[in-house]
């Protein structure tokens, strides 16, 4: 398998426009010169060999002339063969018989579609992203890739399933990064994947991050009942686990400062008072004991 030759940038050899127009205007005075000089006894040999050259090197001069605008570059060509990159904005000039093919180095702003993925569980997302991207290598991206503009918003999709299918949406127990959860952590994998895949095109990615991330509408609804669910126990799990310490301070402190003598079957009865009081979901009713403990 043959593999790709990268071409590469490198300066062209141009000239400033500004100091043609210096030479054009002297082609318009010889111009003038020379058919002044026609018609003159002696001078009319002269004349017209400096009217012919006038004219000659103004018509040769002129189809030399383009602009550059900032942020712009010029892809200088002899006969399909590459012979530089011009950067410098303003007027420019190049040997007629060299082409000039344009490119922008501007900052490019792209946001996907709403891609439909399966993240690493199987579940169904929705997910879109925005990619900042500029052309850093101009010969790259005008002749390793047929269009580098359709190129990187195919690579920013095809990016965007791969990060996506290797988190899942979310994670209750945060065992794992998540969609949801690790955006920067997710939108920085995606520039790295999105950068290894778009440098045969001569292309830079200056940000990447996740604009909409949400379920499918198919499944939506069951994974917020999940969710809602999961969040019951978690919250229902601390509950119970704060309950525990605190009755185990309460008996600790009781029995160290002799505060009280239980035996095993009033521990429990204690215990499973407190327990009830602090894992209830209603305020309970205090009952006053006027007899004695064991009644």
């Amino acid at each position: 398998m043959t593999l790709l030759q990268a071409t590469r940038e490198k300066p062209a050899s141009t000239a400033s426009g500004y100091i043609m127009l210096l030479l054009l205007a002297l082609c318009i005075i010889g111009a003038i010169a020379g058919f002044g000089l026609i018609g003159s006894e002696g001078s009319d040999a002269l004349g017209a060999i400096l009217l012919l050259l006038s004219i000659s090197l103004f018509i040769f001069t002129v189809p030399g002339f383009y602009l550059i605008q900032p942020n712009q570059a010029a892809a200088i060509l002899l006969f399909g063969d590459y012979k530089g990159t011009d950067r410098t904005a303003g007027l420019r000039w190049v040997l007629p018989w060299l082409s000039r093919q344009k490119v922008s180095v501007r900052v490019h702003n792209v946001t996907s579609e709403k891609l439909k993925i399966n993240d690493k569980r199987g579940n169904p997302v929705e997910i879109a992203s925005n990619v900042v991207w500029r052309v850093t290598d101009t010969a790259q991206a005008l002749f390793d890739v047929d269009d580098y503009k359709s190129f990187v918003e195919i690579q920013i999709e095809s990016a965007v399933r791969a990060i996506g299918s290797r988190y899942p949406y979310d994670d209750f127990d945060h065992e794992e990064k998540t969609l949801r959860g690790d955006g920067a952590h997710v939108a920085d994998e995606l520039q790295a994947e999105l950068q290894d895949r778009i440098a045969i095109a001569g292309v830079s990615i200056d940000e990447c991050r996740l604009t909409h991330l949400a379920y499918a509408p198919e499944i939506a609804q069951a994974m917020l009942r999940r969710q809602q669910a999961e969040a019951v126990i978690a919250a229902r799990t601390r509950l119970v686990e704060g309950a525990v310490f605190m009755v185990e301070l309460a008996l600790e402190q009781l029995s160290a400062k002799n505060v009280v003598e239980l035996d095993d079957e009033r521990r429990a009865a204690m215990v499973s008072n407190l327990m009830v009081v602090l894992c209830g979901e209603r305020d309970t009713q205090p009952v006053v004991n006027t007899g004695t403990l064991y009644q």
